[in-house]
């Protein structure tokens, strides 16, 4: 392997999902602000996730709506289906008549 090719701040952390409370210890490069103690006594950065492989519906199998700050009803309101407009009248066309 090449020497120096790695980030200087490759380190454990912690992955958390926030939505289903899972967490992972993995290696990574990633900036955190906060640590959290893990279940070997030892205390690692801590990384917040919004979704993982245990809430992403592909990986479940499930369908599960995680509404965080609103987005959804952002988005319903944005692109939902809206109300159907009562249609108005359609103008009858003047008969015509065939002679043959």
């Amino acid at each position: 392997m090449k020497p120096d090719i790695h980030p200087k701040t490759f380190r454990k952390v912690v992955f958390k999902d926030m939505s289903c409370d899972y967490a992972f210890l993995t290696h990574s490069c990633v900036d955190t602000k906060e640590t959290i103690k893990w279940e070997d006594g030892n205390e690692y950065p801590l990384f917040k996730l919004e979704i993982s492989s245990k809430s992403h519906p592909f990986y479940t199998g499930k369908q599960n709506l995680i509404d965080t700050a609103g987005r959804i009803d952002k988005f319903m309101k944005r692109y939902g289906k809206k109300a159907a407009a009562p249609a108005a009248p359609a103008a009858e066309a003047p008969a015509t008549t065939e002679e043959a």
